[in-house]
This record gives C-alpha cells, structure tokens and sequence, in this order.
C-alpha cells in the first residue's frame, strides 16, 4: 500500500564503520538483514537487488513500452525513480511512461496528482492520468455519498484495476509496473487465507500477474520491505505524497497490516517467510478452479458473464449500489450468494443510465 508507514524514520546506527564497505560510518540498520551500513552502500544493495529481480525473472525484453503506475506515494515514487535509474545505467532499453488514476477524491487525490507532475519534471517521463469520472461515469466522492464508508475500498480496488489497463492500453504499452513490495504481498498471502480465497491465493505472489489478459503487470519490488523504500526515499530526499486516503482507515486490509508489523518486529524474515509459503502452496487437482473468459458488455477479462466493475457499476447506476457486493439474504433470512449473473442469464444493457464499464475495446 501506498501511504502505509510513511512516517517511519531510519534508525542511525552511529559509531560502527558499515559493514559492507568498512569505510564509512554506518547510518542505518537494514529492516531486511540487521545489516548496519552506511548510506551510499544502502543505496548500491537496494537497487543492486531490484536490479537481480529484474535480470532472474526476465521482468522485460528491450524495447518495450513500460507504464510505471504513479499515485505519488513513497513505493511508485521510489519505483519510477529506481526504474528510471536501472533504465539507463543497465541499458534495458525501455520506454517508460508514468500513468496515474484520478478516481475524485477531493483533498487526497488532486492533492498526490501534483506530485505525480512534480515527477514527471524531475524523472523525465510523460505522464498519463485516466479518471474513473471519465471511464465510469462517477467519481468516488459520489459513490461514498450514495453507498457510505462500508465496502466503497471494494469499489475503488476494482475499478483501478481495470482502469490502470485501460490507460495502459490506450498508451499502447507492453507491460505495467506497480510499486507492490513485499509487505503488500505478505499481506495479501494472509487476507486470501482467511477469505478462503484459493484462486487468488493460487497467484497473489506470481512475480508477473495477467500474462493471459490485456496487459501483464510486474512486480520488482515483490522482495523489497516497505521500510526500506522508506528509508531510500528518506534518504535520497525523493519528492512523494505521504498522506493516507481518507476512505482507507477501516479497510480490511489494515488489520492485516497491523498483523504483519506486529510479525516483523518479532522476528524481521516473517515477510519473506509469508510469500514463500505462498509461493509453496499448491492446488489439490480436484480443486475446481474458476475458469477465464471475458465481460459480455467490456470485453475485459472475467471468470463471470460480467466482470466486477460491470457489475458494481450497473448497481450504481439502477440505484442498487450493493448488488455486486459480498453476500445478501434470501427471503427465507438464510444468507446466499447473490447469482447477479449467470450462464442461463440474458444480459441487457438498457437498465444502465450512463456510460458501462470502460470506454476501450479488448
């Protein structure tokens, strides 16, 4: 997550010399190792290890087009500028581009946009902002005003996803690079545990995401610990936006997260130790698995008739802003799933008042 930590501040570990170089003063202890080094050494082993991640996992062939997902806080900013650095001293031969998500939140978003712009400046790179006001006819001021604080994170999480690969898509891009680091994917490991989620859990710590959708996305900071992004950023004096969205506070996640630190503090390799047990975890083959097509109405990938933003968008627009959420009762008080769309169901466009999900063609 973006904003998670923010605040956090390296601890100087003063009067040793840095264990790697045996120069200089130590300025830190690494969350990840217990290392203390000084801080050009910290700076070499940070992007020394993005950069083997890169190379070991074959994450891009020269000459592509590379969106960098851009909301300006402290992991995409520190990704378009390490992506930025690793571009040009190792010769990827890549074209990178910085994308970002509006999705109108006033006080927050208009606020971090402005230092996505500041970025753009500095590192170089174009900038494309694609909003959801523009794709899905709401912003979502508008849709917390019509659904209140519960559940508007299952909206705001669906409808970036498909937004980021609809701007990737009309940039033409090969591939996208998110800032996920390995706090994120830890905690992602743990919330499709306790959800039961095994599809989900199946992939959630593949390095590379949707090779069989519209655009792959890539993850090089899947091995790197969000207070070291911290302390790079810190220390380099990189220009990000560090407020916290003001919907996110009870977001389930959160509770993960406070999980995972608590796990950290105690012993430091439990993140690591969490995506390696996701990544060890295997399907029994008589699980059924859900099987990939696409939206009738999008085009977009869905394992489903509609995808979710089709459906979260057409309760929007019927006034039924819970039709795509979680579970409902049935009239006899027994909670069901709710079956919006099926395979004996006809899909009609003509219940929709604006605009459906996505203007882009898959």
């Amino acid at each position: 997550m973006e904003d998670g930590n923010a605040s956090a501040r390296p601890r100087r570990a003063t009067g040793r010399l840095c264990s790697i170089c045996n120069q200089r003063k130590a300025a830190l202890k690494r969350p990840k190792t217990l290392e203390q080094i000084c801080r050009e050494c910290f700076y070499s082993v940070f992007e020394d290890e993005i950069h083997s991640v890169i190379v070991d996992n074959n994450l891009f062939r020269p000459g592509e087009r590379v969106a960098v997902a851009a909301s300006g806080g402290k992991d995409s900013t520190v990704l378009a500028y390490v992506m930025s650095q690793l571009n040009c001293r190792h010769n990827y031969g890549l074209d990178l581009f910085l994308l970002s998500v509006d999705e109108g939140i006033t006080g927050y978003r208009d606020d971090s946009l402005e230092t996505v712009k500041r970025n753009e400046i500095e590192y170089g790179l174009p900038l494309k902002v694609v909003s959801y006001k523009d794709l899905y006819g709401w912003t979502m001021d508008e849709i917390v005003k019509t659904i209140g604080l519960k559940n508007n994170c299952t909206f705001c999480g669906v409808f970036r996803r498909q937004a980021l690969d609809r701007g990737a898509a009309l940039m033409e891009a090969d591939k996208i690079v998110t800032g996920h680091n390995a706090d994120d994917i830890a905690e992602t490991v743990l919330l499709n545990i306790l959800r039961g989620d095994i599809a989900r859990l199946s992939r959630c710590t593949f390095i590379t995401t949707g090779e069989d959708g519209p655009i792959p996305r890539c993850k090089p900071f899947k091995y790197s610990y969000e207070k070291e992004i911290v302390m790079y950023a810190y220390f380099k004096k990189l220009d990000y936006f560090s407020t916290e969205c003001i919907y996110s506070p009870n977001a389930y996640r959160g509770f993960a997260r406070e999980f995972i630190k608590d796990l950290e503090r105690i012993r430091p390799r439990a993140i690591l130790d969490i995506i390696k047990s996701g990544e060890n975890f295997r399907i029994a083959t008589s699980t059924k698995m859900p099987e990939q097509g696409t939206c009738v109405r999008c085009g977009y990938i869905s394992s489903q008739k509609l995808c979710k933003a089709c459906l979260l968008l057409e309760g929007l627009n019927r006034g039924l802003p819970k039709l795509g959420i979680g579970r409902t009762r049935g009239s006899n008080g027994v909670k069901k799933h709710v079956e919006h769309r099926n395979s004996n169901t006809e899909v009609s466009d003509s219940n929709l008042e604006s605009k459906q999900c996505g203007t882009l063609n898959f």
